[in-house]
């Protein structure tokens, strides 16, 4: 991993790689942008991409691909079965998993969709670090209860603990005695937790997971999705593996569970996904709803041109350089946002730097969803487009009463090679304004509220004009500018 000192004594992470292909950007006036967002129902995964300058929405599915990568696309074989590119796939996974068996899917909740229907049945118990919502939402669907064990400091915004993703272990062991294991199908391990700000868990805490688990005949099953960050948190952080290769961290943490499932639009930089396995039978007892649901066995609903990308992302993961390349400019920005006291979680994460909205808007009532409000008033004061990870994430109950969520966060996803310095610099301004005029971000109410997965698509409306107003601020401030 690069390690740079400069002269001047500034710490800047340096891009270890050159631009050779560009994608024209351009940045609406604020009088669209105010548009744009009603239009969205105040909902930025409606926004349209002409109408976004800076889209740190996620990084599924948007790293920039490598130069290899794309000339590897090139080279697939587009048969239905039998594909010499399905061949590819398994075995990169293969030598870097070290797992004997492969199931492909088109992304990852497509895995999640059959492996809740493979091990969830009515009144299953799944402990989990930290849910994320569609694996929630597939439990849930098949009669599942989460019970989420992660240690509590994970819930806790600022702290200086290297791994909030681990799993209470004290927890996990009352968990298994109050249920016993008849009703535990297997743990969720969440690699990088997504909804707590991309916190990775530690090498030492898997293998105490592992040990429990062992003792009580229950399944591990790893959600590698974000993995990769994971793996550089472990290096750096974890002084047992200082010294030890990425390639060695992982396949140490894939030999340590019984399944592995991932979303190549994250692991990897491509778009499909899949399911890996040591066990024969496990794999027997999956194969069959893949053909059900995705596809043959040799594509399971991926482009096979994809599937090239995948084979040479995931060796590039191995490449430290590379692994470094999202946390070393998550925590950048992360570190300009302390400087400015502007609230954030940290330590920073892997996915991306996440605004403590819970701080930042804090007189926003919760039912008002703070996150909700804060998303839009970024991506108006900047054209910067984040994700709501809060309130707005969860579903109401079945009584129908709201379930207001641990944290309320908005993330700003980095997604790897993608954004430059400068731009980076542009939406910490922005963020730095809208900060110095917080009171005049308020809150958001639906319109169209959808029963499941709501965030992805159901429409919200301000609770009063503080959007008009905030625009009006902006452009006294700003003039002319965009």
């Amino acid at each position: 991993m690069a390690n740079v000192k400069f002269y001047s004594g500034e710490n800047i992470p340096l891009e270890m790689h050159k631009v050779r292909i560009v994608q024209k950007l351009q940045l609406v006036p604020i009088e669209r942008r105010l548009a744009a967002v009603t239009e969205a129902g105040n909902n930025t995964f409606l926004l349209k991409n002409s109408d976004i300058f800076l889209d740190m929405l996620t990084d599924s599915g948007v790293n920039a691909m490598s130069d290899r990568q794309l000339a590897s696309m090139m080279e697939a074989d587009d048969s239905y079965a039998g594909s010499a590119t399905f061949t590819k796939l398994e075995s990169k996974l293969q030598e870097i998993m070290g797992t004997k068996y492969f199931l492909p899917a088109h992304q990852g909740r497509a895995c999640e969709n059959i492996l809740a229907e493979v091990f969830v049945t009515p009144g299953s118990i799944i402990p989990m670090n930290y849910h994320f919502t569609t694996a929630k939402s597939h439990i849930v669907r098949h009669g599942g209860i989460i019970e989420e064990i992660l240690i509590d400091e994970g819930l806790n915004p600022v702290s200086d603990h290297p791994f909030k993703g681990n799993v209470d272990i004290d927890k996990l062991k009352a968990l298994i005695a109050r249920y016993g294991t008849d009703k535990i199908p297997f743990i969720r391990l969440e690699s990088g937790t997504n909804l707590i700000g991309g916190q990775p868990f530690s090498l030492e805490n898997m293998r105490e997971v592992h040990k429990v688990c062992r003792e009580a005949g229950i399944m591990i099953m790893l959600d590698a999705s974000l993995l990769a960050d994971n793996l550089y948190f472990i290096k750096t952080r974890e002084e047992k593996y200082k010294n030890t290769s990425i390639r060695e961290i992982m396949r140490t943490i894939c030999g340590l569970a019984d399944i592995i499932y991932f979303s190549a639009r994250k692991l990897g930089c491509a778009r499909g996904g899949g399911i890996c396995t040591n066990s024969e039978a496990l794999y027997l007892k999956i194969r069959e709803f893949v053909p059900l649901y995705e596809g043959f066995l040799t594509y399971g609903g991926m482009s096979v041109r994809e599937m090239e990308a995948i084979t040479v992302g995931l060796e590039e993961t191995m490449d430290e350089d590379m692994v470094s390349q999202g946390p070393i400019f998550i925590e950048y920005m992360v570190e300009e946002f302390k400087k400015r006291k502007i609230p954030v979680v940290t330590p920073a994460g892997g996915l991306g730097c996440h605004l403590n909205a819970m701080e930042f808007v804090e007189h926003i009532p919760q039912k008002e969803y703070r996150a909700g409000g804060l998303a839009s008033a970024v991506y108006l004061t900047g054209g910067v487009r984040g994700m709501e990870r809060g309130t707005l994430s969860e579903q109401r109950d079945e009584e129908g009463n709201e379930i207001y969520s641990n944290m309320e966060l908005l993330r700003l996803a980095l997604p790897r090679r993608v954004f430059t310095m400068s731009q980076l610099k542009y939406a910490v301004d922005r963020v730095e304004w809208l900060y110095e005029n917080r009171k005049m971000v308020g809150g958001l109410k639906y319109v169209d509220e959808p029963k499941v997965l709501r965030f992805f698509f159901g429409r919200l409306a301000p609770v009063s004009d503080w959007q008009e107003k905030l625009v009006a601020k902006f452009r006294a401030d700003f003039g002319d500018s965009l």
